[in-house]
């Protein structure tokens, strides 16, 4: 069922376009737009207070990442959070590198405690510190000492105490809101080779979300699928098609992949267990 809801969506993101407002990292910002592009909805990055919560009002998504994070742009993720929900637009949160610091921790808090968030995505070491649990923290990457922790309950966990969609990425992905699991087996050894495809992960899941926004069904559970699986489906696509070039063409394919998504490769290629 829910492999035909992500159809459903991405004929939505591609008649629709959502505009997809994103507070992101400046490594990986262009590309974040080109990712937001390749799928059919319509990018914009407007990180400063001045401007933050107005462009969201005009948006049908807010994407927050704290990649690259810096006290100027807490303020304006915020502020751009809070007039989301007061406009019911959906919140992506990508908390990147939560546990590496206090001033990630702290960030992570504060964006938690101050706007609801629709979608809240990232490896199991960040997801398992935001659960509680204690992780060990490798920068922005998952920490191999965290495999053993179990992604399902850690999901779950989040998704209950902060009423969200949960969605752990990894070798192989786990999504929950509380009571549904879902997990994708998608992907590509290679993926982790490039910098920013969780970033372009999240970007993607915040247009999937726009459309869920637009159409009114604001399923966001199907959204978050659809953002992983197709970044998963894109690497296996580029591998095959550049992989052997190595890394700077396999990272251009990615999006040549996207961009060429249909709902025929995604029935062909979907690896979608819901449990």
């Amino acid at each position: 069922m829910v492999k035909e809801n992500i159809k459903q969506l991405l004929e939505d993101i591609r008649k629709n376009v959502p505009l997809v407002h994103n507070i992101t990292n400046y490594v990986t910002v262009n590309d974040c737009a080109n990712v937001v592009l390749a799928v059919g909805a319509s990018p914009i990055m407007a990180d400063d207070i001045l401007e933050a919560a107005e462009i969201t009002a005009i948006s049908q998504s807010l994407v927050l990442n704290i990649g690259t994070l810096n006290q100027r742009t807490v303020e304006s993720m915020i502020a751009a959070g809070r007039k989301a929900n007061e406009l019911g637009i959906p919140v992506v949160f990508d908390p990147v590198g939560a546990g590496a610091s206090g001033f990630r921790n702290n960030t992570v808090k504060q964006i938690l405690s101050n706007v609801k968030i629709a979608i809240l995505r990232g490896n199991l070491s960040e997801m398992s510190y935001i659960a509680g649990l204690q992780v060990n923290t490798k920068g922005v990457d998952s920490a191999e000492e965290d495999n053993k922790i179990d992604g399902v309950s850690v999901a779950k966990k989040v998704a209950e105490i902060y009423g969200c969609v949960a969605a752990i990425t990894g070798a192989v992905d786990v999504v929950s809101d509380g009571t549904r699991v879902t997990k994708i087996s998608n992907g590509h050894k290679m993926l982790s080779k490039v910098t920013g495809t969780g970033c372009m992960t999240t970007a993607l899941a915040g247009s999937y979300a726009g459309a869920a926004n637009i159409n009114g069904s604001k399923d966001y559970y199907s959204a978050a699928i659809g953002g992983i699986m197709t970044m998963g489906i894109a690497g296996e696509m580029a591998f095959e098609t550049a992989g052997h070039m190595g890394t700077g063409s396999y990272h251009i394919n990615i999006i040549d992949a996207v961009s060429i998504l249909s709902n025929e490769i995604i029935e062909e290629r979907a690896r979608v267990n819901e449990e």
